[in-house]
């Protein structure tokens, strides 16, 4: 018989969901989860609510703006109103400054992943246990936020995006993976694809979609609305690898969705395709009407009630999150198209050459990163395993420079459009900003070289600023 561990869910023979909803499918690991998310304290449940209802409330609250009496409301700005509690709470920081997080779960395919199939990751040199390149390796992941302005209508789509997303990861298992070693030394890992799923949080915050886009310093604070929790070194099988967030902005009704995912489970273009893929499900399954209908009917009478409607799993002041890594060692990444003919090019040349031209981009062409990292994504996995990845570190030196000047013929600079995440509708809307950004936590550069057709290639090239 499989053994299945507790990051899993197990299935009846109708194939029904039997577990626990929460992260990993058991109330030890949805528990274990909301403490380490919590910084170690689970907010307790009050009153005598069914313990069914009292969830389905938390977990369609974020739709609507907490029942306040109107003498409570003082304008904030021309574009939004915050509450007397709220501002007393946010202090100093303005409105539209801080982000609730209404409800933690976990999507899981719909459909069981036959077992032994894991996408192989090389590390080369290898990083010594418990060192600094282990942990910068682990942390590494691309970050999407998409931003949606609000139509003035009920907004219902959380109540689909689990199920909508479940859906999605039956056709892509890898983004559901979890990572392990397969070599004490660190050189060879894989991801395994045991159905353990993608975290998803349901947020709010107060102000608009606008005031966010226009703030000052919205590329720190976007870290807000796209969570991640580190990797642990001892244990990364115990850790989720991809993040995803909707923001509910109450004061437009517009929203955000936000998504972390580490570099060794998906590159960005991977993760693009991922994504159109779960919005083309998410379409059509609502147009089927395969999600049941008027799920939020059963906890109606839940919602007249505040002291449910108000409770929250905890609030984040935003210029709190990102404090450190990539805000200390402030990076930028730029997107190259790559024509090499060959589909086997020198990766190494390459990467060095999409970093040198994208230092000049950027302006500091004298100071050229002199080590970098290179992941590379094979074309193609071996059966019917996602292809696989090779990450190597090397010094700048040890690449010729006469290589990479080789290469840089053959690479020019696009827009991060080429990733196709400005067409991902939702609710037939198109996102009116798409931001994408790479996290190394540290100065060091990072090219990653991903597969676009017989010769094509995409790379990403991230620099300090």
């Amino acid at each position: 018989m499989r053994q299945r561990g507790p990051g899993t869910r197990r299935r009846s023979s109708a194939g029904g969901d039997m577990s626990a909803e929460g992260p990993g499918g058991s109330v030890k690991a949805e528990l274990d989860w909301r403490r380490r998310e919590d910084g170690g304290g689970l907010q307790r449940e009050g009153g005598r609510v069914h313990g069914a209802a009292r969830k389905g409330a938390r977990r369609f609250a974020w739709l609507m703006p907490p029942p306040l009496p109107a003498a409570a409301l003082v304008p904030a700005s021309s574009s939004s109103f915050v509450a007397e509690p709220e501002r007393a709470h946010m202090g100093s920081q303005g409105p539209g400054r801080v982000v609730h997080i209404e409800g933690l779960q976990t999507a899981l395919p719909t459909r069981v992943v036959p077992p032994g199939r894991a996408r192989p990751v090389s590390v080369s040199p290898p990083p010594a246990k418990s060192s600094s390149s282990l942990a910068l390796l682990l942390q590494r992941r691309v970050r999407v936020v998409l931003y949606y302005r609000g139509d003035g209508e009920a907004w219902e789509e959380a109540l689909w995006v689990k199920e909508t997303l479940s859906e999605a990861l039956a056709e892509h298992p890898e983004m559901a993976g979890r990572l392990r070693r397969r070599a004490d030394d660190g050189s060879a890992w894989e991801v395994k694809l045991n159905d353990t799923g993608i975290r998803l949080v349901l947020a709010s915050a107060y102000g608009a979609v606008a005031d966010f886009l226009n703030g000052e310093g919205r590329e720190r604070r976007e870290a807000a609305l796209a969570p991640w929790t580190d990797v642990d070194a001892a244990d990364p099988d115990m850790c989720a690898l991809c993040f995803l967030q909707l923001t509910r902005f109450q004061g437009d009704g517009g929203y955000a969705l936000g998504v972390s995912c580490s570099l060794m489970l998906a590159d960005p273009l991977s993760l693009a395709r991922f994504l159109l893929s779960w919005a083309r499900t998410h379409a059509e399954m609502k147009a089927q009407s395969k999600v049941a209908t008027n799920p939020m009917l059963q906890y109606a009478s839940y919602f007249q009630r505040p002291n449910v409607m108000t409770r929250r799993i905890k609030s984040i002041p935003i210029d709190t999150v990102g404090g450190g890594g990539d805000c200390n060692n402030v990076v930028e990444t730029v997107l190259f198209r790559a024509a090499t003919g060959s589909p086997t090019p020198d990766h190494r040349a390459l990467a060095r050459a999409c970093l040198d031209q994208a230092s000049d981009k950027i302006g500091d062409a004298a100071n050229k990163v002199s080590q970098f990292s290179v992941v590379v994504v094979a074309g193609k996995g071996e059966g019917d395993n996602p292809p696989g990845m090779s990450i190597e570190t090397c010094a700048a030196d040890a690449v010729p420079e006469s290589g990479g000047a080789e290469h840089s013929k053959l690479i020019k600079a696009v827009q991060w459009q080429e990733l196709g995440l400005e067409e991902l509708a939702l609710r037939g809307t198109k996102p009116v900003h798409v931001s994408y950004s790479i996290e190394t936590g540290s100065d060091h550069g990072l090219a990653v070289v991903m597969p676009d057709g017989p010769g094509l290639f995409l790379v990403t090239a991230t620099v300090p600023k």
